[in-house]
């Protein structure tokens, strides 16, 4: 193929790779961190933990044994506004805002006319694949950041902080507290990873990307329903959410990793099927978008 001619709309084959992915990441990355609705999705996950705190706050006690776990704590140690906002939010609203961004990685390139320019450019399928998948896995290590740093700041605001009881027992200075909290949202961002793999799947699969949204956020639901049900418990231990809350490990003295490590091969493996699966549709893809 001479130099300057482009490739037919249906051609399978690659350009010429660039000679580094750095500029296409950090474009990717500027595109979706300048997106309102990724600022929009991150304001709400951060609502979440204030609204929380807002409302212990106001009310005149909270029964014990009532609500989220930990709620009953947090006027005890404004910390715990962060570690109860993690819980709230693993099993609809984290899953919703990754979904939204998996689910938009390639469909929505698609549904904008950019993608084939993309593939022109060049950029190279396999490449963009990996650009894509890494600027989602940023999206989720940022969500349950934010949600711990706001849950955190209100908490801190609100109420007092000092040592914090852990559930073995064992009582840890304040410091040691806000890195077990760092260390829980490393635990969401892990488990979310799987997700974001099956996102990226489903993404090649259409140029709509809200069905490809829709898609990802039912799956998670689907895996979480999955996993409540007794008669299929022989299933569990492959769905992707079956260690999502699993980080209440991280609050023991010494912190137990099993689950961490469990949850990390688990979203390993689905990360490995489903991205060959996103790598065979797309790379065998004719791109007319």
């Amino acid at each position: 193929m001479p130099n300057n001619e482009l490739p037919a709309a249906g051609d399978r084959r690659d350009p010429k790779p660039a000679r580094s992915g750095g500029p296409l990441l950090v474009s990717e990355l500027s595109v979706l961190f300048r997106r309102r609705r990724t600022w929009a999705m991150l304001l709400a996950l951060a609502a979440v933990p204030v609204l929380m705190a807002v409302a212990v706050r106001v009310s005149s006690s909270v029964p014990p044994g009532r609500g989220p776990a930990f709620l009953d704590r947090i006027t005890q140690n404004g910390l715990f506004v962060g570690v109860t906002a993690l819980l709230v939010s693993v099993p609809l609203f984290l899953p919703l805002t990754v979904g939204v961004v998996a689910g938009d990685t390639i469909a929505g390139e698609a549904g904008l006319g950019t993608l084939r320019y993309l593939l022109v450019a060049p950029a190279g399928r396999v490449r963009l694949l990996l650009v894509k998948y890494v600027g989602a896995a940023v999206f989720c290590v940022v969500a349950p950041l934010v949600v711990a740093l706001a849950g955190a700041g209100i908490g801190a605001a609100l109420f007092p902080v000092g040592p914090v009881t852990l559930l073995s027992g064992d009582v840890i200075s304040p410091e040691e507290a806000v890195v077990r909290l760092l260390l829980i949202a490393a635990y969401l961002t892990v488990s979310l990873l799987g997700l974001s793999a099956v996102g990226l799947f489903l993404s090649t699969l259409t140029e709509v990307p809200v069905g490809a949204m829709a898609a990802t956020i039912v799956a998670s639901v689907v895996s979480q329903v999955m996993g409540e049900l007794p008669q299929l418990e022989w299933l569990h231990p492959w769905l992707f959410s079956h260690y999502w809350l699993g980080f209440a490990d991280l609050l023991r003295q010494p912190p137990a990793w099993d689950s961490f490590t469990n949850n990390a091969v688990l979203q390993a493996g689905y990360i490995a099927v489903f991205g060959a699966l996103a790598y065979g549709r797309f790379v065998t893809k004719d791109v007319l978008s």
